[in-house]
């Protein structure tokens, strides 16, 4: 009788520590879920371009010791180009307590930036910030924000635009209406082509619903069209390219993934590796190497020649062997 007395006194004190050990370790493996840094991602939309940004910062995270769910929270958010969703988007994130914040795309960044002025925030893909109204200067931003610029190379854009269409002097730009981004980069294109002896037409849509209608419009009233880093242009490739090879129109993107989906050609900047720079950023503003005010934004020098080989066929344009030779060959050999 004693003996089981005992027993049952030993196994109560048992279950005791064993519950104790369990309430203890979720205790900690809470507390450790609460100190990991939390990092806050606001995307504008999907599409190819930003998509790959996004997964080059989170592979860069990874390599720099940032990896989600084991030594990072990172919460990441989509707006899917409604503007409305992005203040409520922004203050989520802020709920969350992030320690850091990255916009990829400028309307994403502008929506961060006015929730906080506190937080430090990471550009992603943002051509020029201070057109924006993000910095006070790209050289020195002075606030809670820096980042990465995809500014693309535009000297070298006209130059291979020069080569590949000789010929062709009218000069068509479309781009986005409601994207600030946008706009600055048109002023800046514009100036350099008609400086380049280019006849240039802007051609401006508040919406990707008016982008078909346009490009019936301006087919034929253009050599060729021009397409600035412009996030609704993007999302809408596949139509551009659609009514663009109705009429054997030559589209010249800004960016490398754009000319995979049907454009001819560019210089531009490889959309992962900006991720790749941007999730640097980021590892060494949580590593408490650099801080937003003093870090200049970060702008690539230089972009890779890519042409779309089978575009170029269907268009009937022959590329030189010089040009193909520094070239990222798609659609084609």
């Amino acid at each position: 009788m004693k003996n089981k007395k005992l027993l049952l006194v030993v196994g109560a004190i048992g279950l005791f520590l064993i519950g104790s050990f369990i309430k203890d370790n979720k205790e900690m493996e809470e507390k450790e879920r609460n100190d990991l840094p939390v990092i806050g991602v606001l995307q504008f939309v999907s599409h190819r371009a930003l998509d790959d940004i996004y997964q080059g910062m989170i592979d860069q995270l990874k390599k720099e010791g940032y990896e989600d769910g084991k030594t990072a929270k990172i919460v990441f958010q989509n707006g899917q180009a409604d503007q409305s969703k992005l203040t409520s988007m922004s203050q989520h994130l802020i709920n969350e307590k992030a320690d850091i914040l990255v916009g990829i795309a400028t309307p994403s960044a502008q929506a961060l930036a006015n929730q906080t002025s506190d937080i430090p925030i990471i550009l992603g893909a943002i051509s020029d910030p201070k057109s924006a109204g993000l910095v006070e200067d790209n050289n020195k931003p002075g606030g809670n924000i820096t980042g990465v610029s995809d500014q693309s190379p535009v000297e070298a854009q006209l130059e291979l635009v020069n080569s590949l269409l000789p010929n062709k002097k009218k000069m068509g730009i479309l781009y986005s209406s409601a994207e600030d981004n946008s706009s600055s980069q048109v002023k800046k294109v514009k100036e350099q082509a008609e400086g380049q002896g280019y006849q240039v037409t802007e051609y401006a849509v508040p919406s990707t619903n008016e982008i078909s209608q346009m490009m019936q419009v301006l087919a034929r009233e253009v050599d060729f069209l021009y397409i600035p880093t412009d996030n609704t242009m993007a999302n809408a490739m596949q139509t551009i390219v659609d009514v663009a090879n109705q009429y054997k129109l030559p589209v010249i993107p800004s960016v490398d993934t754009m000319v995979e989906q049907g454009g001819l050609a560019t210089v531009g900047i490889n959309q992962y590796e900006l991720g790749v720079q941007t999730g640097k950023m980021v590892a060494e503003v949580l590593k408490g190497n650099s801080v937003p005010a003093t870090t200049p934004i970060y702008t690539f020098e230089t972009g890779d020649i890519i042409i779309n080989q089978k575009q170029a066929e269907f268009l009937g344009i022959s590329i030189d062997k010089e040009i193909r030779d520094k070239a990222i060959i798609k659609g084609g050999e």
